[in-house]
């Protein structure tokens, strides 16, 4: 597990979670730690560091799992997350990453993520990380938004 939290590439403000884009070195360390699980506290810190993820319908559609779920296991030191779950967090962590480093900061990451946008047909980009599908229209978006290529 050593190296896989040497791997991440943590976004501004939060931390030591699972990030940015890493090398294929790194990539398999990261598949192995996702298989295996990731530890629940990293979903601690997720919701700790991200406000976004504290409101619980957002938090639910993201990672899908209930607040409930989220409650055991947060209160049961050790435990870690199955593979979707560990996934859902692994890909919310680089989008955020990538947000953050296209907007300038998580503050204007996160206020992004939660408006309309128009290159997304006015659907909030934080919505459409319910499914791998809308995650990669919000990740082309940004990689647009990057180069300066919104339409």
């Amino acid at each position: 597990m050593q190296a896989f939290e040497e791997a991440q590439a943590p976004f501004a403000g939060a931390g030591d979670l699972p990030g940015a884009s890493i090398g294929p070195a790194a990539a398999l360390v990261a598949h192995d730690a996702l298989v295996t699980g990731l530890p629940a506290e990293a979903l601690q810190r997720a919701v700790e560091q991200v406000g976004l993820l504290r409101d619980q319908r957002i938090f639910e559609s993201v990672m899908a799992i209930s607040l409930r779920t989220y409650h055991r296991l947060r209160d049961a030191p050790g435990r870690r997350l199955d593979l979707a779950t560990s996934g859902r967090l692994w890909r919310f962590s680089e989008i955020m990453a990538r947000a953050v480093d296209v907007l300038g900061g998580q503050p204007a990451a996160e206020a992004w993520m939660a408006a309309a946008q128009p290159g997304l047909e006015q659907r909030r980009p934080i919505d459409l990380l319910a499914t791998p599908a809308g995650t990669a229209l919000v990740q082309d978006l940004l990689d647009r938004m990057d180069y300066g290529v919104y339409a």
